[in-house]
C-alpha cells in the first residue's frame, strides 16, 4: 500500500456538487503525488446568478468550510469554485483568499485566481473563453482576467443554468464548447467552472484544440501544489503540469 502520509496535502473548499468526483479520481491515480481533502461549502446548485454566488463565496460560508477542512491539516488550500470567486473583482478575490488564509494559517488561493496564475507561469497573454455560464455571469470573469493583465480575445457563454446540468457534460460536450470559442489569436482556451469534469480529459482537449487548454479543476491542483511550495508535475495534466 502506497504511504500517503509523505504526499502533499491540498485541501479544497468545493461549493456542494458537480464534478467533485473530479479530485477523487485524481487523487486515487496519483496517490503518492498529492492528496485532496475536500469539503463541501453550502449553495453548490445554486442558479448561476451573481447575487446567489456572492452569498456562496461570502465570510461565513467560507470560514465554515475552513473550520472543518483544519482536522485534514492542509499545506494550502483552494477556495475551489471560480464564480464565487471572481464575481467579487479582482481584489475582492484575494480579499476572499486572505481571510481564509488567516483563520488557517496556510496559503490560501482560488480557482479564478489560479487561472490569472496559470496564465503567467505559461506566458499566456490572450485567451479564448468557453464558459458554461449564462452571459451576464461570464462577462464578471473576462473582466478579472482583464484585470489580471490577459486578454481575452474570444469569448462563448453557453446559458447552462445550474452547477449540476454542468456536471452532466462529457468530454465531446467540453470539446465542443472550447472548439466553439476558439480564436486563431488565442494562445489558450479557457474553460473556467469547477462544476465541469475535465481532469480525465485535459491532454485530449489540447490535442483537440492544438494549443494550451486551462479547466478549472486543472488549475484549481496546480495552484494549490504552487502556493504549497510543492512542484505542480502530475501526468496527462496538459502543457501547464509539464
Amino acid at each position: 500500500m502506497t504511504d500517503q502520509s509523505r504526499a502533499p496535502i491540498v485541501g479544497l473548499l468545493y461549493p456542494g456538487f458537480g464534478a467533485d468526483d473530479d479530485f477523487e479520481y485524481l487523487e486515487h491515480v496519483a496517490p503518492e503525488a498529492l492528496r485532496l481533502p475536500l469539503v463541501r461549502t453550502a449553495g453548490g446548485d445554486v442558479a448561476h446568478l451573481v447575487d446567489e454566488l456572492i452569498a456562496v463565496g461570502g465570510s461565513e460560508n467560507l470560514l465554515d468550510g475552513a473550520r472543518r477542512l483544519a482536522v485534514h491539516e492542509p499545506e494550502s488550500v483552494m477556495w475551489a469554485c471560480t464564480s464565487g470567486s471572481f464575481v467579487y473583482g479582482w481584489r475582492g478575490a484575494h480579499d476572499q483568499a486572505n481571510e481564509v488564509s488567516t483563520a488557517m494559517g496556510v496559503p490560501v488561493s482560488s480557482t479564478s485566481i489560479a487561472f490569472a496564475e496559470a496564465c503567467r507561469s505559461l506566458g499566456v497573454g490572450r485567451v479564448a473563453v468557453a464558459a458554461s455560464y449564462p452571459d451576464d455571469l461570464a462577462r464578471h470573469f473576462t473582466r478579472f482576467l482583464a484585470d489580471s493583465g490577459v486578454d481575452v480575445v474570444s469569448f462563448r457563454s453557453s446559458g447552462i443554468a445550474t452547477a449540476g446540468e454542468v456536471g452532466l457534460l462529457g468530454k465531446d460536450d467540453v470539446i465542443a464548447m472550447a472548439s466553439a470559442a476558439d480564436h486563431p489569436g488565442a494562445d489558450a482556451i479557457l474553460i473556467p467552472d469547477t462544476a465541469m469534469h475535465s481532469l480525465r480529459w485535459i491532454d485530449d482537449l489540447e490535442v483537440a484544440a492544438g494549443k494550451i487548454v486551462l479547466t478549472a479543476n486543472q488549475v484549481t491542483v496546480w495552484e494549490g501544489l504552487r502556493i504549497a511550495g510543492h512542484p505542480p508535475r502530475l501526468e496527462n495534466l496538459g502543457e501547464l503540469f509539464r
